[in-house]
């Protein structure tokens, strides 16, 4: 998992509370523990049921430390409608898998639609962006390897996600929700970071090419 605080990569190691209520069928369990990387706490809140067989462990728990989202800052250079929804995704992460893997299933088709893969159903602008032969639009292998795997995600391609159903609730796992806003990391990277550091760099050459009574860079 990823520590919700400093972001880094980190080995699973909770500690488990049981809390009951009286006089009720539901056991809540609380999950705590500290981030070796950065000493921080990170506490979690389940449901869990009583069942003739004992007691059903929670299948999901709620992020209770911290609240908010630790996703890395978006850059300025992603367009602000798909930043926003970047944005709620990764809020909503720790309270809603399903609502925050809606919100990147979105996110992804628009970035694909400016693109221009204007196929109003996602797995086809998956199939055509993945099927590019034009070198300057392909996408690089890195990148291509992790959207081709959106192909074994049965929530993105079990399910004909149309422009109309872009915010289709689905069953989805935490850890699926978190791996669609890394793969829209690597998105943003490819199609605005890059490009827009390019054009900046290209424009400062062009100033010096012009102070020298040079040409512009081709």
């Amino acid at each position: 998992m990823k520590c919700p605080h400093c972001t880094v990569t980190i080995h699973e190691s909770w500690e488990l509370s049981p809390t009951y209520v009286k006089g009720s069928a539901t056991l809540w369990r609380t999950r705590f523990m500290t981030c070796p990387e950065c000493a921080k706490d990170i506490l979690g809140i389940g449901k869990a049921q009583r069942t003739p067989n004992g007691l059903s462990e929670p299948k999901n728990f709620t992020q209770v430390i911290p609240t908010g989202s630790s996703r890395p800052p978006v850059s300025t250079d992603v367009p602000q409608d798909i930043a926003s929804d970047y944005k709620e995704a990764a809020l909503v992460l720790p309270l809603s898998s399903k609502a925050s893997a809606a919100l990147s299933r979105r996110c992804l088709q628009s970035i694909l639609w400016n693109a221009g893969y204007v196929q109003k159903d996602l797995s086809k602008q998956i199939d055509a962006v993945l099927a590019e032969t034009d070198t300057t639009k392909a996408l690089p292998t890195g990148v291509h390897s992790i959207v081709d795997a959106i192909r074994n995600f049965g929530n993105f391609s079990a399910h004909k996600i149309t422009d109309q159903t872009s915010l289709q609730v689905i069953e989805v796992e935490a850890h699926e929700a978190e791996w669609c806003l890394d793969i829209l990391d690597e998105l943003f990277d490819h199609y605005y970071v890059r490009p827009a550091i390019a054009a900046r760099r290209k424009a400062l050459l062009d100033a010096k090419l012009a102070a020298g009574n040079k040409p512009p860079a081709k």
